[in-house]
């Protein structure tokens, strides 16, 4: 039975598809890993370098009326399996608005592959939406990103509030897994008391603040430009090695 992982801050800009590609690729080398795109903007699309035109998407098997199947969205390539994103997901609140079951979409898709993967990881976009409601709702776990300055838990309540809300009334197994340091350098006062006060929301939200921080390098945005997985184009760069911790923790909240 799969794991399923959600990423998810709405805010932009924080390093979901980072985070969310460099995990299902390291996770991939050693277990049976799926990611999900399902942000309309298909960072993670990209940086797998699958297909989005004249191909099964999300869209096909979320929102188009035919419910196509997820298996015959998966594509397998080079970087590992994923559902890739399409544009067309923006039309999702005027397509499954109303939808009793529009909620439930994404759950009732991955049920039928529940046993094929050990780790599904879902992309998200910086919205609170119907998309992150059903990623919600079929997910066991939400990682959440944040940034060490001043504006770095801006919405955050929020985004707790929606999770909380989901828990409560459709998913009463969803926790979240933690929060995620990103874009870390640690060496400015401000980045220290930052990491501190965030540590104490995370505990006023009854879950951690991982013990891995992902520190930031150039070679990130080289191997995304490359569309490489940061593990194959630099396996000992600080990012990688750092997200390389990142998976073992997460893979004992398995």
């Amino acid at each position: 039975m799969a794991t399923v992982f959600v990423v998810a801050n709405q805010k932009g800009g924080i390093g979901k598809s980072t985070t969310a590609t460099n995990l299902a690729g390291i996770l991939g080398k050693k277990s049976k890993t799926l990611l999900i795109d399902a942000d309309p903007q298909g960072n993670s699309t990209s940086t797998y370098e699958a297909a989005v035109n004249d191909v099964a998407t999300l869209y096909d098997v979320m929102i188009d009326s035919d419910k196509l199947p997820i298996s015959e969205a998966i594509q397998h390539t080079a970087n590992g399996d994923i559902v890739a994103s399409d544009p067309l997901l923006v039309k999702a609140e005027k397509v499954l608005d109303g939808d009793v079951e529009g909620f439930y979409r994404l759950k009732d898709a991955l049920d039928e592959i529940a046993d094929d993967y050990k780790y599904i990881i879902i992309d998200t976009a910086p919205s609170l939406n119907i998309i992150l409601y059903n990623c919600l709702i079929a997910a066991d776990k939400v990682i959440i990103p944040v940034t060490a300055d001043a504006y770095s838990m801006q919405g955050i309540q929020q985004l707790y509030d929606t999770i909380m809300a989901v828990k409560r009334r459709q998913n009463k197994d969803l926790s979240i897994a933690g929060l995620l340091l990103v874009k870390y350098s640690g060496r400015s006062n401000l980045e220290k008391e930052t990491r501190e006060s965030i540590e104490e929301s995370a505990k006023q939200m009854n879950t951690i603040l991982f013990k891995t921080v992902i520190r930031e390098c150039v070679k990130t945005k080289e191997a995304q430009e490359h569309k490489k997985l940061l593990i194959d184009y630099a396996p000992k760069c600080t990012t990688c090695l750092d997200y390389i911790d990142f998976s073992k923790e997460i893979a004992k909240k398995a």
